[in-house]
């Protein structure tokens, strides 16, 4: 068994086990598997195991994946890095995921530009949950008009959430923020009820994030092995 082989599954049996503890059911929580500057044929033996979901922040690199692996009809991947202006019809034409949005001007290019032969740009709204200064994302305040205004472009379609929570030791501190995301979350799911996906969780925090109401962990060190 290849490294790359041993980690995802090492990989995929914490989830797993973070879901037992937690009493979940493991389909309830999806692996991201985040493959920035990682090269296709590492994707591809992934995606012969069985995963399905990539993670890309780099547009360059990530097209450059994408063209070479078209040939994989049904693999998944969901842009997670900023989104400047210049990016947005790349993004629209390439991606069937954007976990990052956290601006009017960017969702309305997004919707522009994404071509009318591919289904509607499942969505995600970032929030900065911790409400740093430099973070990205909306404040928590700003979900329920963001949300409407996105409901209004036809070609995005919203499906939840997405954080980046404070980089802290203090689990205390950790679970307060994803708690607060899960119940943002149920809040967004009142009046738009397709808003099921809380993306939130990464390698050194999996196991809270599971614990707190996570559906889909974004997970790339572990599995593909320390950056490029």
């Amino acid at each position: 068994m290849s490294t790359l082989e041993q980690r995802y599954k090492d990989v995929k049996a914490h989830i797993c086990s973070a879901c037992e503890q937690t009493h979940r059911s493991i389909d309830e929580v999806k692996l991201l598997a985040v493959s920035k500057t990682k090269p296709a044929h590492m994707v591809e033996t992934l995606y012969q195991l069985g995963q399905r979901s990539f993670g890309e922040n780099y547009l360059q690199d990530a097209v450059e994946k994408i063209t070479t692996l078209a040939h994989l009809n049904d693999i998944e991947w969901h842009f997670i890095g900023p989104i400047q202006s210049n990016k947005t019809r790349t993004i629209a034409e390439h991606f069937q995921w954007v976990e990052t949005l956290d601006r009017e001007k960017i969702a309305q290019r997004l919707n522009d530009q994404r071509p009318d032969q591919l289904p509607p740009l499942n969505i995600l709204i970032q929030v900065n949950i911790s409400r740093e200064v430099q973070k990205n994302g909306i404040s928590p305040e700003q979900i329920e008009s963001f949300a409407n205004i996105i409901e209004q472009l036809p070609q995005l379609s919203l499906q939840g959430l997405m954080c980046i929570p404070e980089a802290t030791d203090e689990e205390e501190k950790l679970a307060a923020q994803f708690d607060e995301m899960q119940q943002l979350l149920k809040q967004l799911a009142n009046n738009h009820p397709q808003c099921t996906v809380l993306s939130m969780g990464m390698s050194n925090d999996l196991e809270l994030a599971v614990k707190h109401g996570s559906s889909e962990v974004r997970i790339g060190t572990d599995i593909f092995g320390a950056r490029d």
